[in-house]
């Protein structure tokens, strides 16, 4: 199986700062997450780097971390294309896309099928904004009048530019632990859309996830952008992924040992919920107790 993905207008910050280490992170984590939610081992990636003139010392810096993390993931990075087109690209500009194929035995992919009431949902944090929702992120850092050099209002010691770039997690080895270590029913990438979005695309008919948003603290990076500009709750969670990056829907009996697994390879593991029988046309995933979100209602 394969997927392609790319990191959106989060490069438009790695350009205007001239930060490029961590964007070719992004680039690899955006597309093998998706792979791993199937149930699939990366296997290779490759690269796709467009831009009007090549900046040879900027690209040496994006490639460095694309290869970094298929290390990371025991990927292979085999090829790619670096593409020059004057007039399609200001000056500086530059897009990213990837590539990656992973392979899974037969009749062990994850569909979802299996997922019942009663099973648990685990949410592994993330790593802040990972790479969605740059252009409302970016609209907000302008109509504060701040600029990516000043220093990030929720990161003591970073720059806003810095703390806003910060990857996307690769949550490969977490992912393919807690596989191993067996009850794992379904996986959820929590990407555009956020939890209440891409939790129901795992789940078959009839199911949905009732989360508990008093499970885990909204990180400081969330709590600006909705005090900032005023978002909804709703909206938050529609648009970000909130501080939970990857959703594992977990057999009752095997939470312990999954999320030890977990825990072991890494990640933050916290019970945000479960999977409940979905009556007529109720919501497929739907967040409770989000009074101590920041926002409007």
């Amino acid at each position: 199986m394969a997927t392609t993905d790319g990191v959106g207008t989060k490069l438009k910050i790695a350009i205007a700062t001239g930060r490029h280490d961590t964007i070719g992170i992004d680039l690899v984590a955006m597309c093998v997450n998706d792979l791993v939610v199937q149930g699939a081992e990366p296997l290779f990636f490759l690269d796709y780097f467009a831009t009007g003139k090549l900046d040879v010392a900027a690209a040496r810096t994006i490639l460095a971390g694309i290869a970094g993390a298929c290390r990371e993931v025991g990927c292979a990075l085999i090829g790619g294309e670096t593409a020059e087109m004057p007039g399609m690209y200001a000056k500086g500009d530059y897009d990213l896309a990837g590539f990656a194929v992973g392979a899974v035995e037969r009749g062990q992919v994850l569909d979802g099928g299996g997922v019942a009431p009663g099973d648990v949902v685990l949410g592994l944090d993330s790593n802040g904004l990972h790479s969605n929702g740059f252009s409302l992120v970016r609209r907000v850092v302008e109509e504060a009048g701040l600029g990516y050099d000043a220093p990030a209002p929720f990161a003591p010691g970073q720059s806003l530019g810095e703390a806003l770039l910060a990857p996307t997690r690769l949550y490969v080895r977490g992912c393919r632990a807690a596989l191993a270590a067996g009850g794992v029913k379904a996986f959820a990438h929590i990407t555009g859309g956020g939890l209440v979005e891409n939790i129901p695309r795992v789940l078959p008919d009839g199911m949905a996830a009732e989360l508990d948003a008093g499970g885990w603290n909204l990180p400081p990076v969330f709590r600006w952008l909705a005090e900032t500009a005023g978002i909804a709750r709703a909206e938050l969670a529609r648009t970000f992924n909130c501080g939970i990056g990857m959703v594992a829907v977990v057999e009752p009996g095997a939470v312990e040992r999954v999320g030890a697994a977990l825990t072991a390879a890494g990640e933050r593991v916290r019970r945000i919920g479960r999977i409940v029988a979905r009556p007529g046309a109720a919501p497929a995933a739907e967040l409770t107790r989000m009074e101590s979100w920041p926002g409007t209602a």
